[in-house]
């Protein structure tokens, strides 16, 4: 089985996650950053890794998700909310909606480090312009999210996608 492993990432975070997926990965799997990608066509299983973005897969994972068709997929992403919230949920089940036609054998996501430019950004529009309020919550959450990826979550990476090998060697 030709495995291809594609990641988009802007902090390092699904770099770091994509890096634990291919170690568990046969070893003539293959592992791209999105912009050098080879065209999916030519493999079995795909492991695709995106940064969650305004509630979606981030751009360039979303156009390179637009050239897979009839694949066995596997995905993985970073947000830097809490990964058991429903904002992930949505942003999981958009990256599923981005693959339609091929089959999603797996998900999985983790918490990720906020781009701090991002942050900045965010600190310097109008309090009427602020999508979310930036409370103490959001605070706490935003230094948790400071923290990951870990190996905690490069541990939990490595067994969803050892889980989807056995998947597909089952068949």
């Amino acid at each position: 089985m030709k495995t291809l492993i594609v990641y988009s990432s802007r902090t390092g975070n699904t770099r770091m996650i994509a890096e634990a997926v291919h170690s568990v990965a046969p070893a003539d799997a293959e592992l791209f950053a999105v912009a050098d990608a080879p065209d999916p066509a030519d493999y079995d299983l795909l492991a695709l890794g995106f940064w969650v973005d305004k509630g979606e897969p981030d751009r360039a994972m979303t156009d390179y998700m637009g050239r897979v068709q009839g694949k066995s997929v596997a995905l993985f992403g970073t947000l830097g909310a809490w990964p058991d919230s429903d904002h992930a949920r949505e942003s999981v089940q958009k990256a599923v909606d981005r693959v339609p036609g091929s089959k999603v054998l797996g998900t999985f996501i983790c918490q990720g480090k906020i781009d701090p430019k991002v942050l900045a950004a965010m600190a310097k529009m109008p309090e009427a312009a602020k999508h979310h309020a930036m409370t103490a919550e959001r605070k706490a959450r935003i230094a948790e999210a400071a923290k990951h990826p870990d190996e905690n979550d490069c541990a939990a990476a490595r067994k969803f996608f050892t889980d989807i090998l056995q998947q597909v060697s089952v068949k």
